[in-house]
C-alpha cells in the first residue's frame, strides 16, 4: 500500500500558486481530503557587509510592507524561484533586486518548509559575503527599506519580538550559530 495522493482537483490558480483538494492515503491506510497549495519554492539570503567571522559583523535587513500582516516586517532578502531556476541563482537575483548588492560568496546554510500542513513551499537559506553595493531593482509591489546593522542588534530584535518573520528568524539564528 502506497501513501500519498490518490486523486485530486485543482480548486484555484493565481500566478505562481496552485491550490488543490486531494484525496490522500494516510500511513494507516485510511483516506482523507487534504488541501495543498503548490508553491515553486524560494531562496532567502543573510547578507553580511563585513566578515561573517568577525566579532559583530554588519548585516543587511529589509523592512518591507506586507499586506497579510497589516504593516511592515523586518526580513532578510528573499523571493520565489522562477521556473527551472536553481536556488543559488534565485538568491543572487533577489539579493541584487532587494538590496542592490552582489556577492562574491553565496554559501548554502539550510532549507525550511514554511507551513507543511497545507503548502509544499520550501525556502533555501544562504549566507552571502563579499558584497558590493549598487542600485536596487524593486518590483512595483515591493515597498522596501534597506537597513545596515550589527548582527548582535538583529539577534536582539528577535529577543524583543521586533523580528517575527520565520525565514528571517531561522536565517539569522542559523548564521549566528553556524558561522565558521
Amino acid at each position: 500500500m502506497t501513501m500519498g495522493r490518490i486523486d485530486g482537483t485543482r480548486m484555484w490558480q493565481h500566478r505562481f500558486l496552485d491550490c488543490h483538494l486531494d484525496t490522500v492515503r494516510m500511513p494507516d491506510g485510511t483516506t482523507h481530503e487534504q488541501v495543498l497549495i503548490h508553491h515553486p519554492g524560494a531562496a532567502a539570503v543573510v547578507p553580511f557587509l563585513s566578515d561573517p567571522r568577525g566579532p559583530d559583523p554588519q548585516i543587511l535587513l529589509i523592512k518591507q510592507y506586507r499586506y497579510a500582516t497589516g504593516g511592515t516586517m523586518w526580513e532578510i532578502p528573499a523571493g520565489r524561484l522562477e521556473p527551472g531556476e536553481a536556488p543559488i541563482t534565485c538568491a543572487h537575483r533577489e539579493l541584487l533586486e532587494e538590496t542592490g548588492c552582489t556577492a562574491t560568496s553565496m554559501d548554502p546554510m539550510t532549507f525550511m518548509w514554511t507551513t507543511p500542513g497545507f503548502t509544499d513551499e520550501k525556502i533555501h537559506l544562504f549566507l552571502a559575503s563579499g558584497l558590493t553595493r549598487g542600485a536596487t531593482q524593486h518590483e512595483a509591489d515591493e515597498f522596501i527599506e534597506v537597513v545596515s546593522l550589527p548582527l548582535s542588534e538583529a539577534l536582539g530584535m528577535i529577543g524583543t519580538g521586533e523580528i517575527t518573520d520565520a525565514k528571517t528568524l531561522i536565517g539569522l539564528m542559523f548564521a549566528a550559530g553556524y558561522r565558521t
